[in-house]
């Protein structure tokens, strides 16, 4: 049986709760009856698993043969594939394709392609739900631009949901970076954002899952 990994990010968070829990339990021990503190204990149990299900850090390696191919950089379900304008960096038309992240899923990002971080950056922003289209531009967020050997430039998104309250995101501009390594993390609900040139060949179609780090989203044409 495999042990569950839990992500950096959710260490003291699972801590925390771990405390917490105790502490309650603690009290609820001393001043109520056994139903009670059985209740609790459950109830307990179910938070502090559900937790450590959020903060679970699967291990994922794919062999791609082809450095133009675009991994999903999250695990969710395709909610956007359509060319639009990028106006913050690249400041014309390309081909955007969005994963929508519940709070079930996996919330480790990885890199898409690989390559040298040509920008990183942070927004502050409003919470608004991560599925509407105006959370790319008005939600709290962080731009990291990746530049592939061949000197394409593919932009990824990570965008803060309703319930997201934090973005970590470890990439640096300089960094060499590639597939099979974690760009970042969104602590819950929360959508990450492609943005590929108008003549890739895109493999995903809106209502479809991804996996992260495994599911192909598109071919570059380099």
């Amino acid at each position: 049986m495999k042990r569950i990994k839990i992500h950096k990010e959710g260490y003291l968070i699972l801590l925390s709760v771990v405390l917490i829990i105790f502490m309650i339990n603690v009290l609820i021990y001393i001043r109520f009856s056994g139903v009670v503190l059985a209740i609790n204990v459950f109830v307990s149990a179910l938070l502090l698993a559900f937790v450590a299900y959020f903060f679970r850090n699967p291990a994922r390696i794919i062999e791609v043969d082809d450095p133009s191919l675009v991994v999903a950089p999250a695990d969710g379900t395709v909610v956007v594939v359509e060319p639009v304008e990028e106006p913050e960096y690249f400041g014309d038309k390309r081909i955007q394709v969005s994963i929508f992240m519940s709070v079930f899923n996996v919330h480790a990002n990885w890199y898409p392609i690989g390559g040298i971080v040509k920008k990183s950056v942070h927004h502050s922003g409003n919470h608004m739900a991560a599925f509407l289209p105006k959370s790319s531009i008005e939600n709290e967020r962080s731009t990291v631009v990746v530049e592939t050997p061949s000197k394409t430039e593919v932009l990824v998104r990570q965008v803060a949901g309703a319930l997201a309250r934090r973005i970590v995101t470890y990439a640096r501009e300089g960094k060499n970076c590639n597939i099979n390594e974690h760009m970042g993390f969104i602590k819950f609900g929360s959508r990450v954002d492609l943005y590929l040139p108008l003549d890739a060949e895109i493999f995903v179609t809106v209502g479809e899952k991804t996996t992260g780090n495994e599911t192909i989203i598109a071919r570059l044409n380099e």
